[in-house]
């Protein structure tokens, strides 16, 4: 089941079970959860251990407040957003990030020489998303490589729609910025 269709009443069943003590339904949320926060602070950090020691952190405060859970919000976002700050304390904390892996998605039917030319435009896409103010950073990979909606991603960084919308323009249109850069210094 794709993750946007996992039903609030699904998550709030689970929660109150893994609140009970049911290791199932603890299981059941860490499963269907775990991949997307990981990848969220995977993206933000680029660093595997790191985001690792997020996603472990985000879940321990989960597991903290699930006795008295209150769902004014779907639990996902809120995990969510949990781990965005535990992100952003990260930067706040150590400022200077050194990329020593990038996240790619190597297709295996192309020619070695066409990878490597993927892998190096994924390299600089995400060296330039790294250049942008840290709010259009976020989300732009909230929504473009997360696959959040406008709303969703609003709700995660705890501003307004039009914010987030204006937040992906000027990002979007630095990018484009960059790339033509990019494009006028190698000549193509």
């Amino acid at each position: 089941m794709p993750y946007s269709d996992v039903s609030h009443a699904d998550d709030l069943d689970d929660i109150r079970a893994a609140a009970a003590g049911n290791r199932l339904a603890q299981s059941a949320l860490v499963t269907r959860h775990m991949p997307r926060v990981y990848g969220l602070a995977y993206r933000m950090l680029r660093d595997t251990a790191l985001a690792e020691d997020i996603t472990q952190e985000a879940f321990l405060r989960a597991w903290k407040v699930l006795p008295g859970w209150e769902p004014r919000a779907k639990f996902s976002t809120w995990l969510h957003q949990v781990t965005l700050n535990l992100c952003r304390d990260h930067y706040r904390k150590k400022r200077e990030q050194i990329m020593e892996e990038l996240p790619e998605r190597v297709d295996p039917d192309l020619r070695p020489e066409d990878r490597l030319d993927q892998t190096q435009r994924t390299e600089w896409i995400m060296t330039a998303i790294d250049t942008l103010p840290d709010r259009q950073k976020e989300a732009l990979i909230l929504c473009a490589l997360e696959g959040h909606t406008n709303i969703s991603a609003a709700e995660v960084m705890g501003v307004s729609v039009e914010a987030i919308e204006s937040l992906l323009s000027r990002g979007r249109r630095k990018l484009k910025g960059l790339m033509k850069e990019q494009t006028r210094g190698t000549g193509t």
